[in-house]
């Protein structure tokens, strides 16, 4: 089998393709976990009221405050959906970081 034989040409199109799968599959999942947890907290809380309650950036003591008493005084619902969406979050980053630093996967 000579390297630009039809033959080889063909399994390499699916390594290829194989690895591409294989390397996007975790940032997949974490977008989709993310996406759910953060549709779940929307239609448990009325988000507009929230931002609408929220003290200003710049005053990060209140923001935290606030933040906490919020996620205190909501429902285990939304707590683990919040909880879920949180942790979708690092793990998506991580997961992009990990697939950015492969020089291989960005050129195949």
């Amino acid at each position: 089998m000579t390297p630009n034989s039809p033959l080889s040409i063909t399994v390499m199109r699916r390594v290829r393709a194989i690895h591409r799968v294989r390397t996007l599959a975790p940032v997949v999942s974490g977008c989709v976990i993310f996406i759910f947890a953060l549709w779940g907290i929307g239609r448990e809380v009325w988000v507009g009221k929230v931002v609408e309650n929220m003290p200003a950036y710049a005053d990060m003591p209140a923001l935290l405050s606030f933040v906490m008493s919020a996620f205190a005084g909501t429902d285990l619902v939304v707590q683990v959906l919040s909880i879920l969406a949180v942790t979708a979050l690092g793990w998506l980053a991580s997961e992009l970081a990990h697939a950015l630093r492969q020089p291989s996967s960005r050129f195949i």
